[in-house]
């Protein structure tokens, strides 16, 4: 079940003093995020800045170190990952996670199953899933990509892709929606049509990406946060991020 969006909780995510320590090494040290509900956020960084690890820890794939997360207001930072799902937390990842050969629809469908708990009978047609097939229906039409629903998973290009894999994301209904690298070895074209597909989802979704193209961050984003060295370098809106000198200077590793 999604958390309800009371007035009195404005921030849709947040992480207080959040550390993540691998034996001797400290991905992430001591962040502390606020996301306002239905904010865009970007979250970028030059590579080994704690980015993909930041995302683990607040969907719930690795163990805080120490600090906490709170989505809503709710304390998640103990709870299992299927348990942030059921709160209205969604995440797509780096790699493409597909049934190659199964049809959009049926992609989706098999992720309505695994959201609900349901054991899939291999006796049971798909197409019997009726409900699922209406919830998968529904976020093709929200993104766009309703004419590609009997498409085979293999024969779509690897910029569709991505964007069913946003869309299996979508399926759960989340209030936060974690973007990894949704652009990630895109086309210029194709990239457009992410950024398009982003701008185009449901306001009420608070989003937090992680983006190495500057282009799409600077697009897609109210407020950036750059991380460096596993801690927060500097935040602020898109177009003072632009002008930040020392910003360019760890982004782009022109720094001594």
């Amino acid at each position: 079940m999604n958390l309800p969006i009371g007035e009195a909780v404005r921030s849709a995510l947040e992480c207080e003093s959040l550390t993540k320590r691998f034996g001797g090494l400290e991905a992430v040290k001591e962040v502390n995020l606020r996301v306002d509900a239905g904010e865009r956020r970007a979250i970028i960084g030059p590579n080994g800045a704690g980015k993909t690890t930041l995302f683990s820890l607040i969907s719930g794939l690795y163990p805080v170190t120490s600090g906490s997360i709170r989505i809503f207001g709710q304390d998640i930072t103990h709870l299992p990952s299927h348990r942030r799902t059921h709160l209205g937390l969604g995440r797509t990842f780096q790699i493409t996670n597909l049934f190659p050969t199964l049809s959009v629809i049926e992609n989706l469908v098999m992720a309505a199953i695994g959201l609900k708990g349901m054991k899939f009978q291999m006796v049971r047609p798909l197409s019997t899933y009726r409900e699922f097939y209406d919830r998968a229906g529904e976020v093709l039409e929200s993104v766009g990509m309703a004419e590609k629903r009997w498409e085979v998973a293999k024969n779509l290009s690897y910029g569709e892709q991505r964007q069913i894999e946003v869309s299996l994301a979508l399926i759960s209904n989340p209030v936060v929606l974690l973007l990894d690298e949704p652009t990630a070895g895109l086309s210029p074209a194709d990239s457009a049509m992410m950024t398009e597909m982003i701008h185009g989802l449901d306001p009420k979704i608070t989003i937090l990406l992680i983006e190495h193209n500057m282009d799409v961050a600077l697009q897609v984003a109210d407020r950036i946060t750059v991380l460096h060295q596993g801690g927060v370098f500097a935040e602020g809106s898109p177009s003072e991020i632009r002008n930040n000198t020392r910003v360019q200077e760890i982004y782009f590793g022109t720094e001594d």
